[in-house]
């Protein structure tokens, strides 16, 4: 028999349900459905679609020492989706299709409409749960609902995680491969322009890179991870998030290595272990909203009266935080490591998004919008889930007078200045505590713009903003 493995966000031959199962089946061929139109409405950054492609040329030749041909198929967008797929399994003998699920509201219903045009060609359809450490609806209340608060969520998830362990699946074992070979891949897509080679170089390529990433960080650095991931100067982060997004790493190879390292434990142990791994739960915590609430796809606020707060239209505010040009050096500096690298820290992820939202008081969907479009790591899921959380709009137990100080922020996790300098080369001459907030000489020598905003006013602003919004 003929199957056929339709990859997404999996770009992995391990610890892949979907393509074991393919395999099991009979002669497996691998499938790319490219859509650079859906990437478009997406708003998917270059730097992500680059990663995406780059990860398929290393796909490819792992799959080819298999027997297992990498096919690709370009449509413009998933409407084209079941006609394309059908269309290949008639022109192939394909008699059974094996895909990962994936949980934002328009991939599900392209998978319901590929499901059906299956069905009607007599194809055999099987989706199974590649994405996430355990199936989405399966950690629930007592009232058989979706955990919108953390700490409960993560409590279930870690009984569920002891008391069934994840094992491993195995890749394929290599086969005879069918009559067809594998595609010629292309080394960009139109309209989405590769980033500098030096980008490319900070992430590699391939499920063996994605390995070493990882193992190099429970060997060096994940024991000192609870004390250094808050300081962006320092290597104190794991940088897997662009390879837990494409799927070039699962969610269960990374919990697995942390386990091993910290004896089978999952919230004792080596307390930084046990903090890396509380991480990977909010990971899987946004995914499973994002199946349990679709209007978390369809930009929407988890909180509808937060859909009521009176968002500032200040397109030049805007304009200036997406620049790294507001005049406070930390969310400066944040902002042009993105616009620079194609990634951010994730502590100032929390405090950019919080400046935009609440000191700015500028609509988060805006700012989500411009992290995804440049994000080598942008996931729906987590960047909303993110979002969300800092415009105090989503999933999150705090109420909405949750306001960081973007100057405190900077004096404790950037003491020294020492990131500061790195992005805001005009102000790197300055001495100690200024670099954090120049004074307006210091700004007016530098070429440095004052602060668009008061942020104690702004931060009353904000508040009064969201304190009169109507309760349910």
């Amino acid at each position: 028999m003929h199957t056929l493995f339709w990859l997404r966000t999996d770009l992995r031959a391990h610890d892949n349900p979907a393509l074991a199962a393919a395999a099991r089946d009979g002669t497996v061929t691998a499938l790319f459905l490219a859509a650079p139109g859906q990437w478009k409405l997406h708003g998917d950054a270059p730097a992500k679609v680059d990663f995406w492609l780059r990860n398929l040329h290393a796909l490819s030749r792992d799959l080819q020492a298999l027997g297992i041909p990498l096919k690709l198929l370009t449509v413009n967008d998933w409407r084209e989706a079941p006609d394309a797929i059908a269309r290949f399994c008639a022109n192939h003998g394909i008699a059974r299709v094996h895909a990962n699920a994936e949980w934002g509201l328009n991939e599900r219903r392209r998978d319901e409409a590929v499901a059906a045009a299956l069905g009607e060609a007599d194809v055999e359809w099987t989706l199974h749960q590649g994405g996430t450490l355990l199936p989405p609806g399966s950690v629930l209340t007592g009232k058989g609902e979706c955990y919108r608060v953390y700490t409960p969520y993560a409590r279930a998830c870690r009984e569920k995680l002891r008391s069934a362990p994840l094992a491993a699946v195995a890749a394929p074992r290599p086969q005879t491969p069918p009559a067809w070979s594998a595609d010629a891949l292309p080394n960009r897509f139109d309209g989405f322009d590769p980033p500098s080679d030096a980008v490319r170089a900070l992430w590699p390529a391939g499920e063996d890179a994605a390995g070493e990433r990882l193992a190099g960080f429970v060997d060096e650095a994940i024991e000192s991870y609870q004390g250094d991931r808050d300081f962006p100067s320092r290597p104190g982060t794991s940088c897997l998030s662009p390879y837990l997004a494409a799927g070039v790493l699962s969610a269960g190879q990374a919990l697995r290595a942390a386990q091993a390292a910290n004896l089978g434990e999952l919230d004792s142990g080596k307390a930084g272990i046990a903090t890396w791994i509380n991480e990977l739960l909010w990971r899987e915590f946004y995914q499973h909203l994002l199946a349990a609430y679709p209007e978390l796809s369809m930009h929407r606020p988890m909180k509808p009266e937060t859909a009521h707060v009176p968002w500032r239209d200040a397109p030049e505010d805007l304009l200036a935080w997406q620049e790294g040009r507001t005049g406070i050096p930390i969310v400066d500096a944040a902002m042009r490591q993105l616009l620079a690298l194609g990634w951010m820290h994730n502590r100032l992820r929390m405090v950019t998004a919080m400046f935009l939202s609440k000191n700015l008081l500028i609509d988060w969907r805006l700012g989500e919008a411009w992290f995804m479009a440049h994000l080598v790591d942008g996931d729906l899921a987590a960047n909303n889930g993110g979002w969300q959380w800092s415009a105090s709009t989503g999933a999150d137990a705090v109420p909405y007078f949750r306001v960081f100080n973007p100057l405190s922020q900077s004096r404790k996790f950037d003491p020294d200045g020492v990131f500061l300098r790195e992005w805001l080369p005009e102000l790197a001459h300055l001495p100690g505590d200024a670099i954090h907030d120049p004074s307006p000489m210091e700004r007016a020598a530098a070429g440095y713009p004052a602060p668009i905003v008061d942020l104690a006013g702004s931060r009353l602003r904000a508040l009064e903003a969201f304190g009169n919004l109507p309760r349910a």
